[in-house]
Parts: structure tokens; C-alpha cells; sequence
């Protein structure tokens, strides 16, 4: 199909004159030759004012090609071996099925003659093209083909090779190392892309599995078949670039990597463990700078947004923050000392890592190689004037000794603990081994969190759940017919998942005069918390509730977070009478 007869087209149906396809034409050259990714074809469609899609159908209309809906389509297996990994990513074409002997291709650019003539001598056979966004066909080759499926291709054309302790010889885009470095970072990439907290390298007998943590959620990625054949190298590769030993197959080791991803600095932790079929890889993603959530937009409510104001600006005393691993506690320390930065203020934190930089405030990582632990550098700390210190977490007696003596002496302390619920944070300093008069002394406020997902803005809607199920979940009768309860039905913005990021339900202790003889006589957690909602407090699933009731989370996620699994299972395993 040559451009003269594409130009006629266009004008007959009205698309575009001759003189706009030549205009076009240029001007999308010209953008290109200055380092442009924009394809032909949604350059043509924002010219022409319209979307790139709208613009593909009346394309199609004009070319007598059909248009296709990737979203709702599922590609045969066999027909990967028809068009190979490379021309699939290279020209992003996708093979939709096969009726007749006829092979149904879906491309994106129709004024793309390479690609015409890649695929139609790869098919050896008859091909019908079919229209889709360049977006959803790229989408749908990672589906099927995998991530990094292009990259592998290149590492195939030689046999893989492992990275040897001191080899330095340098690297060129022939090297099959350099394919592994590209595929490397193809999967921090997308991870990024994501939002994905984690990756996770997990090898078997027969496979490497690579997965993502997205709002707390492992979720699986795509990858080609013969990824295994590849996993020492690509293990190597992430040792290397972590500054671990990748001699030492035998120990765990830890090391970090800095990258910049769109002008943002990301620091990854990286952990290896040893195990029956290879090394096991997990990524932390933690973005350095100053993004960071503020006080107000962590989830609070009016009445528990003004009592943290309220305990934030006292001049002594222990702020715990508790829950577990990945609940968003480092955030909340991260907003109190935000809340309260000022030049009248001197504050110090010590962190395993730094994972936000707040300007104004003097952060100190942990270092244990050399001897910095929590307890070694607070005791320094309390030598350098703070009025507010921050430790990232109270792991041992040493340091939370420390903290409590900072305390009592006229500094304000915001910690770290991990228990499952507020009322727990006392008995575990008792159990540590911190006489209980000094806990009911030092600590005025615990507060426990965990972070629900929040449903999607863009499939949100109403969702009807059993009154039998409700009441078994613990949602207060009275509020049930008040209540519009909602749900996502998952959408491409969301992945299919109904939900977009997270957002944290609280439960916020606050020590009163009534509950501090009570922790001095060792009462027990249940105990303390029972005197708390007497006095107010409200638990997690009670926050979480209210989440509900605003249309911000689901009732299955409340629960998800706030009940053991074996609840859960329960509650949501009844089909007569769980959501529908």
C-alpha cells in the first residue's frame, strides 16, 4: 500500500485533504528526526483533533480494514510462533486469530510499509490487518508474550553467560550482557510504571517467577516461557549493580541500587536468600525526594486529625506508631514531623533507610556495618540539643530505654512498634523489659494503622450486599440502610482490580490519667483497650467502616486488614451471603 494511494483514500472519506497529508506527513518527519516517539498515526489524529482510537475507526471505515477491541479478546497460543517476538515488539503488531487460513493481525500504523511487509513475510501466508491502538496492542504483547519477551530474543542468540566476579571488560549493544542489563531494567520500568512497592525474583525447578506488590497486592507478571534458562545472569546483574558479591551464592546479602526513573530519584533495597533452586531477589522500591503525603491527607477524620495536632506539639513525651511491615507507619512519622517543622525546632531523626529527605530536619541513616544501630546513634542524638527526635523503630531493650529516658527529660519521641493493634504497644515495652511505671509515664499516645486499597474513581459503583453478612462482619445494624455501599468493577485505569491506591485506617490511643495505673498493674492488652473505647477510641474496623460509608473502600477490604485469615475465609466464603 503505497502513500499515493493512502492520500486518495484519506481525501475520499474525508479524513484528509492531499495538502494536510503532506503537511502531516512533514511535520511528523520532522518531529521524529528531533528525537519524537509520537507514531503517524496519533500524530495525524491530534492534528485532526480527535483521539487516537476515533481516529483509527474512521481510518478503518476508510481503508475497508475492521477495527479491533483488544480488551475483550484472548490470542491462541499457537499463534505466537507465526509472528516472532521481535517484529511483535518492534513493529507493535499483534496476531489475533486465525478463520480460513486467513491470519488477523492487529497494527497500529497502517502507513508503515516495513511493517506491512514484516509481517506478511513472517505470516508466509494470507493476512487480514486489523486496527488497535498503538497503547493497547503494547499492553496485550506483554500479556501474551511477556515482559522483557523482545529483550530475551536478543539474549538467545548466544548461549547464556553468568557474569564472573572482576570482569570489567566493557559492554556493547552486541553484548548478550547487554541484553541482560536491558531486561534488568525493563522490569524495574514497568514496576515503576505500576506503582509497585516490590519486586519480587522467586525461582522453582522449572520456571523464575517475577512478581510486583501493587497497594499491598503481589500480583504475577508475564513473563516469556525461557526466562528460566536466563536466571543466573539476570540474578548477576541485579548483584552487580547492588555492589553484593556474586561469587557468594551460599549466604544471604543485602545492598542498594540508586536509579533515576522521570526525573525521580528511586532508592531500591535489595535483599538475596538462598534457596533449593537459586537465589531468591527482592527489590524495595522507595522513592528519595519530598514526596510525601501531608498530615491531612492521610485519612484521619476531623476529630482524630485534631487530637494528633494536639499531642504533635507537646514539649515531651512518646508518639507510637504501630502495625506491621508495609502499613504505612514511616508516612504518618514522616506528616507529624512535616506538621511541626519549624526554625524554632530542632529535630532529629535516626531510619533504616532514609526514605523521604525533609529539608530542615537532621536524618540519620542506620549503619550497622560500622556500628550505627538505632540505640548507638540515639545515644548521640540526646548529645546534640533536639527538642523532637524521630527513631524509626524501637527493635530492643537498648533502645527503648533510650527513648523513654529522651522522653522523661524533656524531648518529644516519635517511634515505631510492631504490634497489631494500639492497646498491645504497652504490653510488648513491658515484655522487652521496661519497668511498667516508666511506659505509663513516657508514652502519651499509640496509634495503630493499616493502609485499605481505595476503590477506583474511574469504575466505581454501587454494590448490594446481604444484611445477614453485614451484621456477621461486625458493620453496625443501625447504619446498614443509610449506607450506599460501593465497589470497582475494574476498568484498564485499574488493572481489572476495582481498586487505585491506598489510603490508612487508624486507631488512635490516647493515655489518659484513668489508664495509666492500669499499665503500672500490668493489666493486659484486652483490658486497655476496653478502658480506651470506653473513653473514645475507636478500633481499626471501626475506622475502616466509616471508609465504607464514605464510598472510599469495600467491605471486604476492611476486613482483609483488620480480621486474621481464617476469619476472612470465613466471612467471604459464604455464598448466600456475601456481596454480590
Amino acid at each position: 500500500m503505497s502513500h499515493s494511494p493512502l492520500k486518495t483514500v484519506l481525501a475520499r472519506s474525508g479524513l484528509a485533504s492531499p495538502e494536510q497529508w503532506d503537511a502531516w506527513n512533514r511535520a511528523w518527519r520532522a518531529a521524529t528526526e528531533s528525537g519524537g516517539t509520537e507514531t503517524r498515526v496519533a500524530f495525524m489524529a491530534r492534528e485532526a483533533g480527535w483521539s487516537e482510537d476515533v481516529f483509527l475507526q474512521k481510518l478503518a471505515s476508510a481503508l475497508g480494514w475492521a477495527h479491533v477491541e483488544l480488551k475483550g479478546v484472548t490470542v491462541p497460543a499457537e499463534l505466537f510462533k507465526r509472528i516472532s517476538t521481535k517484529t511483535a515488539f518492534q513493529h507493535s503488531v499483534l496476531p489475533v486469530s486465525e478463520e480460513g487460513g486467513v491470519l488477523r493481525v492487529a497494527v497500529s500504523d497502517p502507513f508503515d510499509p516495513s511493517m506491512l511487509g514484516a509481517v506478511q513475510f513472517e505470516a508466509a501466508g494470507p493476512v487480514e490487518f486489523l486496527l488497535a491502538p498503538k497503547a493497547e496492542i503494547e499492553k496485550s504483547l506483554k500479556k501474551y508474550y511477556g515482559v522483557g519477551a523482545e529483550t530475551l530474543d536478543e539474549m538467545a542468540e548466544d548461549e547464556p553467560v553468568e557474569l564472573e566476579l572482576g570482569d570489567n571488560r566493557e559492554i556493547t549493544g552486541d553484548d548478550q550482557e547487554a541484553s541482560v542489563i536491558k531486561f534488568v531494567n525493563q522490569v524495574i520500568w514497568e514496576a515503576f510504571k505500576d506503582r509497585a512497592t516490590d519486586i519480587h525474583f522467586e525461582p522453582s525447578e522449572d520456571d523464575l517467577r517475577i512478581r510486583y506488590r501493587i497497594d499491598g497486592i503481589l500480583h504475577q507478571t508475564p513473563l516469556p516461557p525461557q526466562i528460566k534458562r536466563y536466571q543466573a545472569a539476570l540474578i548477576s546483574r541485579i548483584k552487580v549493580m547492588s555492589g553484593m558479591n556474586i561469587a557468594e551464592k551460599r549466604l544471604p546479602q543485602d545492598g542498594r541500587i540508586n536509579v533515576r526513573i522521570k526525573n525521580e530519584e528511586i532508592d531500591i533495597r535489595v535483599s538475596t536468600v538462598p534457596t533449593v533452586w537459586g537465589e531468591s531477589v527482592s527489590l524495595r522500591l522507595l522513592t528519595r525526594g519530598k514526596i510525601f503525603f501531608g498530615l491531612e491527607k492521610l485519612g484521619f477524620d476531623a476529630s482524630t486529625e485534631s487530637v494528633i495536632r494536639e499531642i504533635i506539639v507537646k514539649p515531651h513525651g512518646i508518639f507510637l506508631v504501630t502495625g506491621p511491615t508495609g502499613s504505612g507507619k514511616s508516612t504518618s512519622l514522616y506528616a507529624f514531623l512535616s506538621a511541626i517543622n519549624s526554625v524554632t525546632k530542632r529535630i532529629i531523626t535516626i531510619e533504616d533507610p532514609v526514605e523521604y529527605e525533609l529539608r530542615g530536619i537532621n536524618q540519620i541513616p542506620v549503619r550497622s556495618d560500622i556500628g550505627l544501630t538505632f540505640a548507638v546513634g540515639l545515644r548521640h542524638i540526646l548529645r546534640q540539643d533536639p527538642n523532637v527526635v524521630m527513631v524509626g523503630e524501637i527493635r530492643d531493650l537498648e533502645t527503648a530505654e533510650i527513648a523513654i529516658r529522651a522522653s522523661l527529660t524533656g524531648h518529644l519521641v516519635f517511634s515505631t512498634l510492631h504490634t497489631n493493634d494500639a492497646p498491645s504497644a504497652f504490653t510488648r515495652l513491658i515484655d522487652m523489659g521496661i519497668e511498667p511505671f516508666l511506659v505509663a509515664s513516657s508514652v502519651e499516645a499509640v496509634m495503630a494503622q493499616r493502609l485499605v486499597r481505595t476503590i477506583c474513581k474511574h469504575c466505581a459503583t454501587r454494590q448490594k450486599v446481604d444484611r445477614q453478612y453485614l451484621i456477621k462482619a461486625g458493620f453496625p445494624p443501625g447504619e446498614i440502610d443509610a449506607t450506599a455501599f460501593m465497589k470497582g468493577q475494574g476498568c484498564e485505569e485499574c488493572r481489572q482490580l476495582g481498586y487505585q491506591g491506598r489510603l490508612g485506617i487508624h486507631e488512635l490511643m490516647v493515655v489518659s490519667e484513668s489508664i495509666r495505673p492500669m499499665v503500672m498493674n500490668r493489666a493486659p492488652a484486652s483490658t486497655l483497650g476496653q478502658a480506651a473505647r470506653a473513653a473514645g477510641m475507636r478500633t481499626l474496623r471501626e475506622d475502616g467502616w466509616r471508609k465504607v460509608k464514605a464510598g472510599i473502600t469495600t467491605i471486604e477490604e476492611v476486613l482483609r486488614v483488620t480480621q486474621t485469615e481464617e476469619h476472612v475465609k470465613g466471612l467471604l466464603g459464604d455464598e448466600k451471603g456475601g456481596p454480590a
